[in-house]
């Protein structure tokens, strides 16, 4: 059965709106379909001030699309329209204050480079570096779902076929997405029943919660636990010598993350954001995160960012384009560079295969290679500014 626009707009006019007011079709609410490959592409526009409560609409519509005899996958997004131009979020959806955190405040970061590799970072940055590690980077997002851990996965590899020595901590402790990535299995072994050794595969040293319990079993941890599990996992690891560790963190802004920015010398954080204005809205709230602990934004990275049909070779701005561009260039930030939503990058890394270790002379590598460089230089300016702050003492 051939699968035509008709068909999947007949579909979603059984999908209701928001309060079972009409059905989304006729409300509007759709884009323009698109489909390739026997795939399906669209978005659904939503009121911003209530995106939250419209993820159940949003998988009630991919799901009766997937039902389509014939279909073989479908993407779909929300997306809401912009008041007036602005980018502002709407205040309904702007980040509460957060309170202050009982730490001490950090003080200026230092080098990441700056500790010897089995001496403590210093006490007055208040955060204590891991030996060996000369770099750490979060990849992190506001919200889930707009492909982070492919990106820094990808990112880690780049990172590595320009000569660095890399290392990829899985920080999402309830959906560890490295073993999968990385088509790793098995158990971590220990080196004298205390310290892991990291799993490794096309280069990387990698440690993941995914290795310790089994794929399916879910965890239903707290805080505190969550956040042993991190330190053990970063610094219970015989990581050896490595030029930068790239740590996949858990989407959105809670208290892993907020912890692991104020505990952990970061040299920098990359934001991953999809174009659409909801997703930019939630990676705001990322940035915000790690300005007020002091953490160097390395830049913003546009996920998804466009479609390039495979039978005519036409562009399709399916979810919006340009909208993180747009927003680094608002705020000062460095735009790393757009990705494609291409399903080869997402079918590669379901099959364990990343692009830029299976495909690495196609255009996706080249693209994540790109932005590994451009990562690597911004970290290399924060480290330039970081020595030019420390003060000489001069005897005469």
């Amino acid at each position: 059965m051939s699968v035509t626009k008709e068909i999947v707009t007949e579909r979603l006019k059984t999908v209701n709106g928001p309060d079972f007011t009409g059905n989304i079709v006729d409300l509007g609410m759709v884009s323009e379909i698109f489909i390739a490959d026997s795939k399906v592409f669209f978005s659904i526009t939503v009121p911003a001030a209530r995106a939250q409560e419209m993820e159940p609409l949003r998988a009630a519509a991919e799901r009766v699309v997937k039902a389509i005899p014939g279909v073989a996958g479908a993407v779909v997004a929300l997306t809401a329209e912009k008041k007036g131009g602005g980018m502002e979020a709407p205040v309904a959806s702007r980040p509460a204050p957060r309170p202050t955190p009982t730490a001490a405040p950090a003080a200026p970061r230092p080098a990441p480079h700056s500790p010897a590799p089995h001496a403590p970072a210093s006490q007055s940055s208040g955060k204590r570096g891991v030996p060996g590690i000369e770099a750490i980077i979060a990849v992190a997002s506001g919200k889930g779902g707009v492909g982070k851990s492919t990106t820094a996965v990808n990112i880690a590899l780049g990172l590595a076929v320009n000569g660095l020595r890399v290392g990829v901590l899985d920080a999402d402790i309830y959906g560890p997405s490295m073993p999968r990535l990385l088509n790793i299995h098995g158990r971590p072994q220990t080196v004298d029943g205390k310290i892991l050794k990291p799993m490794e595969n096309y280069g990387l040293k990698v440690m993941s919660m995914g290795f310790l319990v089994d794929e399916e079993t879910p965890m239903i941890w707290r805080g505190p636990m969550v956040m042993s599990a991190l330190t053990q996992m970063l610094r219970e690891v015989e990581w050896g010598r490595l030029d930068v560790l790239v740590v996949d963190m858990p989407p959105g802004t809670g208290d892993a993350q907020l912890t692991m920015a104020q505990q952990v010398p970061l040299a920098g954080a990359v934001i991953v954001s999809t174009p659409q204005d909801l997703a930019l809205i939630d990676a705001r709230k990322g940035l915000n995160m790690f300005k007020k602990v002091d953490v160097p934004l390395l830049g913003i990275v546009e996920n998804m960012s466009y479609f390039i049909a495979p039978d005519t070779g036409k562009r399709y701005d399916i979810f919006g384009h340009g909208g993180a561009r747009r927003e680094a260039e608002r705020l000062g930030v460095t735009f790393l560079g757009e990705v494609p939503l291409e399903m080869g990058i997402r079918e590669s890394s379901d099959e364990g295969s990343p692009v830029v270790a299976s495909k690495p002379d196609g255009p996706e590598a080249k693209i994540y290679r790109g932005i590994a460089s451009k990562v690597w230089d911004r970290v290399n300016e924060e480290r330039g500014a970081a020595e030019a702050a420390v003060p000489n003492i001069v005897f005469e």
